[in-house]
């Protein structure tokens, strides 16, 4: 008998988490827990506990979004019964827009989410057991297929992004804070960097290599923007005079360009910049 009702109530979860999907959120105050050495805590929460001399320290967040993948949420909890889920934080508009535009790969973007201030911090991963899913109140963090794609693409740097030699993270500093200085400006060049969708590096032969040619590729969206006299030829001509060749990386060129003229082969050989990516290779 009682693995009888077992079975009704797996189905009941089952059916539940039919309607959910990867960056669905639960909102309001919610729990989210890490294990720690109470004898060297590095976190705020880590300390606070110290003295309970406890282990796992437990932090209220402002709610949890599920980062498993949609098909393996819906599949029955007695095969895949663990769901991952990262807390929700606040950050300022200037945070969030960086997060959006995908140069914050430590944060995922939440469009429905936006207005609320919130988005998914991705440094912070908890497991959960399917029933507990079950029991919260749904609230989906996108609406359309291409969000959708957005977010797992977010989930996916996170993971994968790659950590740039030192000698080109000092070479890329002022490319770097030019990006910082000026892509929200009310100016030319603000517009100019705005209508960019990411910007990559590709290293040939290798960026291990004692002499490296540099490709920045200037990956713009396709609608054409008047800069009122500017061009794209002028943008690239300033942002590559940010690169000079210095070192081992002898020779630097660059190209604006759209993702439909941009090379498969172009694309996976390069790496994409963002404001965390510029670190050494030990870390990222």
């Amino acid at each position: 008998m009682a693995a009888e009702t077992n079975s009704e109530l797996y189905a009941e979860i089952d059916r539940a988490l039919q309607a959910w999907r990867q960056g669905d959120c639960v909102l309001g105050e919610q729990s989210f827990v890490h294990r720690l050495d109470p004898s060297l805590p590095v976190t705020d929460i880590g300390r606070a506990v110290q003295e309970a001399g406890v282990d796992l320290a437990e932090a209220e967040v402002a709610g949890l979004v599920v980062v498993t993948q949609s098909c393996d949420i819906v599949r029955p909890c007695t095969e895949r019964p663990y769901l991952e889920v990262c807390p929700l934080v606040e950050v300022a508009a200037e945070r969030m827009r960086e997060i959006e535009r995908g140069r914050r790969p430590a944060y995922a973007f939440l469009p429905l989410l936006a207005s609320r201030g919130l988005v998914a911090d991705l440094n912070r991963v908890m497991t959960v057991e399917k029933p507990v899913l079950a029991k919260w109140r749904r609230t989906p963090g996108w609406n359309t297929d291409a969000e959708a794609r957005m977010f797992a693409l977010a989930l996916a740097r996170k993971r994968v992004r790659f950590a740039f030699p030192d000698d080109f993270t000092a070479l890329a500093k002022n490319l770097q804070g030019r990006l910082m200085e000026k892509h929200d400006k009310e100016s030319v060049d603000g517009r100019a960097l705005r209508a960019l969708r990411e910007i990559r590096v590709q290293a040939a032969p290798s960026w291990d290599h004692n002499s490296v040619t540099l490709t920045f590729w200037f990956v713009r969206r396709d609608e054409d923007i008047d800069f009122g006299g500017s061009s794209w030829s002028t943008f690239l001509e300033s942002w590559l005079g940010l690169v000079p060749p210095t070192g081992r990386f002898n020779t630097i060129f660059g190209q604006v360009t759209t993702l439909a003229d941009l090379t498969a082969a172009d694309y996976v050989n390069s790496d994409p910049l963002d404001l965390d990516h510029l670190s050494s290779r030990g870390g990222g």
